[in-house]
């Protein structure tokens, strides 16, 4: 047992020591993953367990304010990371087939490892949307979709973050930071205005969304097939399939919303265009 015990400890200082990159270690929560999975494990109790129980017997919170200025901080961040993304790597020399990470010490290669943690940072900070439907009682928004879009998330940034900053990944974090500027802008946008009746594009946010996951996908085949540039191709063997399980569900929640709707909405004598309007 004593050898098991110390095999397992000694494999796992290899991984969180050996393996990873020694440039993001002093990164906050980058270091171990105990800080990382200690938030996402209180995530998942309190989105399950612990804020339902609490909400129970309470009213919903009002917090219009909070969601309003969340929304623009994302707005800002999302915006601000797509522009150092495209400027530090997808509008000067990095390669849409294949593109390894540089791990120098490089002024650039440091920054872009930087602006990885940042990313890991934001997804973090995408629980927060969990937790408002929590404390506002809209637990039927919190489907597994979300859960497990949310969660996915930030465990893939954080193993970017630790052992791959930069490269071929960072183009998945480019095209999200994008969507995720429309995305906000919609959320904010929607709940300044006045009227209950939410905005006709709300539909081709979803569209946008699925276009997104299609064109990762497009992105880790190249990957895949192309010839090997020093980026690890095993990234392909997850992300493949990862997005393709992404494309299901979004095309699942897509048809839900817009498509079997409006067929009802049409069969009870509401033609499809009025109901856009209340979308």
């Amino acid at each position: 047992m004593a050898t098991l015990i110390r095999r397992i400890y000694n494999s796992y200082r290899h991984l969180n020591e050996n393996l990873s990159d020694p440039r993001t270690q002093d990164y906050f929560l980058i270091g171990s993953p105990w800080g990382y999975f200690s938030i996402i494990i209180f995530y998942l109790y309190f989105v399950h367990e612990l804020g339902p129980s609490i909400m129970a017997k309470r009213k919903p919170f009002n917090l219009d304010k909070v969601v309003q200025i969340y929304n623009l901080v994302q707005i800002v961040l999302c915006a601000f990371l797509f522009y150092k993304a495209m400027t530090l790597a997808w509008l000067n020399d990095y390669s849409i087939y294949c593109q390894p990470v540089d791990f120098s010490y490089d002024p650039r290669a440091l920054e872009i490892s930087r602006m990885v943690w940042l990313y890991f940072v934001i997804k973090l900070l995408d629980l927060l949307d969990t937790v408002f439907f929590v404390l506002r009682k809209k637990q039927k928004q919190i489907s597994f979709l979300h859960v497990y879009h949310h969660t996915g998330m930030t465990f893939g940034t954080w193993v970017c973050t630790k052992f791959l900053p930069g490269g071929h990944i960072t183009f998945l974090g480019t095209v999200n930071c994008f969507v995720h500027v429309i995305m906000y802008t919609y959320y904010l946008v929607t709940s300044l205005q006045k009227e209950t009746n939410k905005l006709w594009w709300k539909k081709y946010v979803t569209q946008l969304q699925l276009t997104q996951f299609f064109v990762i996908l497009v992105h880790f085949v190249l990957l895949a097939w192309g010839e090997d540039c020093g980026f690890p191709k095993w990234t392909a063997a997850v992300m493949i399939p990862q997005n393709l399980f992404m494309i299901v569900l979004f095309a699942d929640f897509y048809y839900k919303t817009y498509i079997k709707k409006y067929k009802k909405s049409s069969t009870n004598g509401i033609t499809p265009n009025e109901k856009l309007k209340s979308q």
